[in-house]
């Protein structure tokens, strides 16, 4: 029995723990960004240091997501799901016991961000595969990505109450607990494939895109100390991610299954859907590391006085969010995504206006409100333009490839919009990562604008 035929108590049950593993992943993409003096004060690291660690969190997610998606075909996907939760309660443990930055890395940024990659995919692709029909899919893909964009919006807020009210520690013991209700919960999720053993793996494929993506992201960090190291970097990923095409291609060529098919690729819809997803992450991830560390190191506030600033992004996310499905039934998912972004491009021209005439932190609400809205009403009709464009058979491949696009743009938000803060940690810099973000928000615009006008997902 599909979870749209299931009553809707049976239905909730389902879509509870995988909205409530969305929301955990996204929280600990964010909430670390109002612990940043806490931590590097604790654990005698710098600004930098932090950065670096929830970097590199996001982009494990990034690099390995698309193994992560392709282990599910052969390990099942409630399988892949239950390990990933392990691990990432393990990470979370670790973390939350660091002695040093080093540490946290180690159970923060790799395990956290192995048990994520491992996790999230089955999360969308179980959603794709339960519910069939177009208003069943935008309501339980709206509640999944409204439980990430709340958890990535309140993160800073959850976060400082409990930094400020405990310590920074707390707030990793409080994500292990919530993996340990989200294991409770995973017991009534069903799995409509088998899994198949039989199914290839494409090792070779998986280390280049990985190196390729870490290199790159790398190089972005690496630009505010050398320009050479930085060229040097991202000129060496890109060969890897070549080399990871000529290898892709090579082996479909020889009639063996890549890690990630060419197929993936032809769909036009499909592939500018990924890039506003790509985008819309990028957006969300540097203007929370940007605007939380601007507040904390700049204007001097706390970590709770940072979070509660954030809510009001947190509350245009989910009230839009939550409108996902009335929105699809009145209008295509092109005019949403459009939507998105210039709410979005005018919430950082806001940002930056009423912030620079005024020291109250409350001049950064409308702005954030605004690209909240903005997030929120894109980030429901970007997946569902994506993973609908492909059969059953694909949802494991294009899941999670559609997750490592989006964490990929998480972490190139935060590598740039942070390295140019980072540099000058003042007013001018706040004001250049900024723009290069709203610059990131209209190029979304334009692509959006790209999308077939009929562009919906499937019944």
């Amino acid at each position: 029995m599909t979870a749209t035929n299931m009553p809707s108590v049976a239905g909730r049950r389902v879509l509870a723990p995988l909205a409530l593993a969305q929301f955990i992943c996204s929280f600990a993409g964010s909430n670390m960004n109002v612990m940043i003096n806490d931590i590097s004060q604790d654990l005698d690291t710098t600004v930098q240091g932090v950065q670096v660690a929830i970097t590199t969190f996001l982009l494990v997610m990034a690099a390995l997501m698309i193994p992560g998606g392709k282990a599910t075909d052969r390990f099942g996907r409630k399988r892949c799901f239950l390990a990933g939760l392990a691990i990432y309660g393990v990470g979370a443990l670790l973390s939350a016991a660091a002695p040093g930055l080093g540490v946290l890395i180690l159970g923060n940024s790799i395990l956290e961000g192995v048990g994520t990659a491992l996790l999230i995919p089955p999360v969308y692709i179980l959603t794709t595969l339960l519910f069939h029909d177009l208003a069943a899919r935008a309501r339980a893909f709206g509640m999944i990505m409204a439980a990430g964009g709340v958890g990535a919006a309140a993160g800073p807020l959850i976060g400082g109450l409990i930094t400020s009210g405990i310590g920074w520690r707390a707030a990793f013991v409080f994500q292990a607990l919530v993996i340990g209700v989200i294991l409770l919960l995973s017991r009534s999720i069903p799995d409509p494939l088998p899994p198949d053993p039989t199914r290839s793996f494409d090792v070779r494929g998986a280390v280049l895109s990985a190196a390729g993506l870490v290199l790159v992201v790398m190089g972005i960090l690496a630009a505010d100390n050398n320009l050479w190291l930085m060229a040097a970097l991202i000129a060496a990923g890109v060969l890897v991610l070549l080399w990871f095409l000529h290898w892709v291609r090579t082996q479909e060529r020889s009639g063996r299954e890549p890690l990630l098919s060419t197929a993936l690729f032809h769909d036009r819809a499909s592939n500018l859907g990924l890039v506003t997803q790509n985008l819309q992450w990028l957006v969300l991830m540097g203007t929370s590391f940007t605007v939380a560390t601007f507040l904390q190191v700049v204007r001097g506030y706390d970590a709770v006085q940072t979070g509660v600033i954030f809510t009001a992004a947190t509350l245009g996310v989910l009230s839009s969010s939550l409108a996902a499905e009335r929105l699809a039934k009145r209008r295509p998912q092109r005019t949403l995504i459009m939507a998105g972004f210039v709410l979005c491009v005018a919430g950082v021209g806001v940002l930056l206006a009423l912030v620079a005439g005024s020291p109250s932190p409350w001049a950064f609400a409308p702005g954030l409100l605004m690209i909240g809205l903005g997030l929120g009403v894109m980030l429901t009709p970007s997946v569902n333009v994506v993973q609908s464009a492909f059969p059953e058979e694909r949802q494991g491949e294009i899941s999670g490839l559609s997750r490592s696009v989006s964490n990929l743009g998480s972490s190139f938000g935060t590598a740039i919009a942070g390295t140019i803060l980072v540099s000058g940690l003042n007013d001018h810099a706040y004001a250049t990562a900024m723009a290069v973000l709203a610059a990131a928000g209209l190029i979304g615009l334009v692509i959006a604008a790209l999308l077939p006008r009929s562009a919906q997902t499937r019944a």
